[in-house]
């Protein structure tokens, strides 16, 4: 196996490791047949592309000199300043029932790309040698019509922007709270919930929805995921663990999914996995 394929390999253990859950790939299931194929080698589906380097997995992580603040494994790029973002909760909508936190969790790291404003080549450590990169990667140009210089281009739906009150919650309680570490198999508070799966994995509580005919009490890509937040990461007054709506919780980076859903949305099926209407 090449450096770079065993990295990809170790980058994924990891992000499995540190989210606790059983992953079933299929066969074609790689990032460089999705849109996060930013460098030259082939199989990309996106526009954009960062001439500097055949590298795949270096816009998102490093094996070096990773941004140790991220809760994402390995995070190669620095994360944008939570009171930066306007989130869905300052509508004041009354449907909102959750208590929401500042924006964290794997969101952040998502939105260290999608916020409309760092380049996607912005990364703590470049290939080569030396934090800077090598000198492709620091002549490197970007190309595609759905950025300007590495930024994502306003107006398309991938640059969610700082303002996200046009998107979905993030960093909020799921079903308006009421589930927490000590009683993890609690109802929701909101009856329009589905009560989510839970397990403990290495001393942390983790939540899932299943999405499977018959569930399989086991977290899966396939599921909702729901990412604990600890008191302190949460919101004010927050004194047990408890699961919370990410980005991550319906859309995986490393599927080859349209939009890289968990699931295909066909019949609102993405919607329906939570909620009960």
């Amino acid at each position: 196996m090449g450096i770079k394929s065993d990295f990809a390999k170790l980058v994924m253990g990891l992000a499995v490791a540190v989210a606790g859950m059983a992953i079933h790939l299929p066969a074609d299931a790689q990032i460089k047949n999705t849109k996060h194929n930013l460098g030259t080698t082939t199989g990309g589906t996106g526009v954009n592309k960062f001439d500097g380097t055949t590298e795949i997995c270096v816009f998102c992580h490093t094996p070096h000199g990773s941004d140790t603040s991220a809760v994402v494994p390995l995070w190669n790029r620095t994360l944008p300043n939570p009171n930066t973002f306007t989130t869905y909760d300052s509508l004041g909508t009354s449907t909102l029932d959750g208590k929401t936190a500042p924006v964290g969790s794997v969101s952040i790291a998502c939105l260290s790309c999608h916020d409309g404003v760092t380049s996607m080549s912005a990364v703590i450590n470049a290939p080569g040698s030396g934090t800077a990169g090598d000198s492709a990667w620091q002549a490197g140009t970007w190309s595609g019509a759905n950025q300007t210089g590495g930024v994502m281009k306003a107006g398309i739906i991938a640059n969610l922007g700082q303002d996200l009150k046009n998107d979905h919650p993030i960093g909020i309680q799921y079903g308006g709270g009421g589930i927490t570490a000590t009683s993890p198999a609690a109802a929701t508070r909101d009856s329009d919930f589905k009560t989510p799966a839970n397990a403990s994995i290495n001393g942390t509580t983790v939540w899932w929805v299943d999405t499977e005919a018959t569930p399989n009490n086991a977290r899966n890509k396939t599921d909702m995921i729901l990412y604990t937040r600890a008191p302190g990461k949460g919101y004010t007054g927050q004194t047990d663990s408890e699961p919370f709506v990410e980005c991550a919780s319906c859309h995986d980076p490393h599927s080859t999914n349209a939009t890289f859903l968990r699931i295909a949305n066909a019949g609102s099926a993405v919607c329906l996995a939570c909620h009960v209407k």
